[in-house]
Parts: structure tokens; sequence; C-alpha cells
């Protein structure tokens, strides 16, 4: 059995690519009933960005903020959808680790600073069975 620390505590989010914000809006918070908890603005990223919950798991909204917005290029190539599935762990570094003495391709040299303002490590869809893999290290209060 793994140890607890590289066991994924739960999914934290869900993100969806949408090409605007209002419309996406007008699906999840208006005509499903998901709370807004709120927009951000991530602008070194070219994101604007949706929190609504969803029990403990929130469903996280990417639009372009700008034309060059890291999200583009997904919109581009397929479409609003399913960016990425966020799982939440206690030890960032023995999850990526793990993953990737299990062969998953770790996206960057190291953590980077998630929307949520947590530390992140993607593990790149063609070595996760074709899901974009963000894993999150977010402190227990």
């Amino acid at each position: 059995m793994q140890p607890q620390s590289e066991s994924p505590r739960k999914i934290n989010h869900l993100g969806i690519a949408v090409r605007e914000l209002p419309e996406a809006l007008a699906v999840w918070r208006d005509a499903l009933g998901l709370p807004l908890v709120q927009i951000r603005d991530v602008p070194e990223r070219g994101l604007r960005v949706a929190f609504l919950q969803c029990g403990e798991t929130m469903i996280e909204l990417l639009a372009p903020l700008t034309a060059d917005s890291e999200i583009q290029g997904f919109l581009e190539k397929r479409g609003p959808g399913l960016h990425h599935v966020c799982l939440e762990v206690a030890d960032l570094e023995a999850a990526t680790a793990r993953a990737e003495a299990a062969g998953l391709k770790m996206l960057g040299a190291g953590p980077s600073i998630g929307a949520e303002g947590y530390p992140v490590r993607f593990a790149h869809p063609k070595s996760s069975a074709g899901a974009l893999v963000e894993l999150l290290h977010k402190a227990e209060p």
C-alpha cells in the first residue's frame, strides 16, 4: 500500500476551458445552480478564472484574458471543454516523485503557483492516459 502522504486527498477542482466567462456562468451558475465563489484575473497567465463550489470540489472556469493566454491554444485546438483534473495532495514532492517513478512526464522544472495561489505540478496528458493532471498542495488549516 502506498504511503498516505503520496495519495491524493480528493479532487480539488475540475478545470474547464471556456471562450467567454459570461456564457459559461449562465450554464454553471445560473442553469446548474452552483454558487459562484469568486472571479479572479491571473494576468501572468492571461487568464480570468471563475471558481464555483460543488460540494467539496470546485469547478474552475478558465477563460482567456488576453490573446496570448495559456488557455488560447487549447481552445483553438480542442474547443471549450474539460481541460484538467486537479488532485489535492498532502506532499507535492512525494506525489510528484511517485508519478515520475510510474512514468508520468511532469511539465516544468518544478512547482509553480496555480490560480488558487498554491504550489502545483502538472503531468503531461500523453503520459497520463490522455488527461492533463494537476497535483496541488494546499496546506491544512
